[in-house]
């Protein structure tokens, strides 16, 4: 059903987060991914979509592989070019060989899939010794069940907050990001990829949480209120 849910709605995700279109992948998740793959030789970027972060690492003078499950969006990275090349599979089955990448990484991705397990082992085995790899996530903190703002007028003076959910338990939801668009998350807790990462020689060398960059909370008054919040969680490993 996933991958069903991904090739219905690809022209979603090009419209909205692509080209320019979204000021938190302009202003904050390609200039990260910039600065934590310098001087990165071969790239290999894991559930590419339509190639952003691809074409940009291509940009900067590195040999790039995009993979991605979603046929319609492997088929929009090929017609925009620019450099990297691109497979056709998903991050529990990588199509590479042994120890052949200096780094990877994974935008927005392992929140998407069953197989967290099995994928991050595959990281760790296309990852050559010391090889970086970058790992973004919706913030698990903000990507909880039932997570969200609440105007609470039971006190006086009234409050707004962010409820919540249950952060330990994992759980999946389908989501209604969009009128019509349905996008399935899975919510795991901070420790349960930090512990899979170890497990597989992927140790932790920085971890940031960065406030949501201007661009994003300049298109509604009401997340200025989020100012303190992070959306983005950025997870920079090394293998051993």
């Amino acid at each position: 059903m996933t991958d069903q849910l991904w090739e219905d709605h690809a022209t979603w995700w090009q419209d909205e987060f692509t080209e320019g279109a979204d000021p938190e992948y302009v202003e904050q998740i390609l200039p990260l991914a910039a600065e934590l793959l310098e001087g990165a030789e071969t790239v290999l970027d894991i559930g590419t979509g339509e190639g952003q972060i691809a074409r940009l690492l291509a940009s900067l003078g590195s040999v790039v592989v995009g993979v991605d499950p979603t046929m319609a969006q492997v088929v929009e990275a090929e017609s925009r070019g620019d450099g990297p090349a691109y497979a056709r599979a998903g991050a529990a089955e990588l199509p590479v060989s042994d120890a052949s990448f200096d780094a990877a990484i994974a935008c927005l991705v392992f929140e998407h899939i069953n197989e967290v397990d099995q994928a991050i082992a595959e990281v760790a085995r296309a990852l050559k010794p010391g090889g970086r790899f970058v790992f973004m996530l919706n913030h698990p903190l903000l990507q909880t069940p039932d997570a969200g703002w609440i105007d609470d007028h039971m006190v006086d003076p009234p409050e707004q907050y962010w409820r919540i959910g249950p952060y330990l338990a994992e759980s999946e939801s389908v989501e209604e990001v969009q009128k019509d668009v349905f996008i399935r998350f899975i919510h795991r807790p901070l420790s349960r990829y930090v512990n899979a990462l170890a497990q597989n020689g992927l140790m932790l060398e920085q971890m940031i949480e960065p406030a949501p960059p201007p661009g994003f909370l300049e298109k509604n008054d009401s997340f200025m209120a989020a100012a303190s919040i992070p959306r983005l969680l950025v997870l920079s490993c090394r293998k051993k």
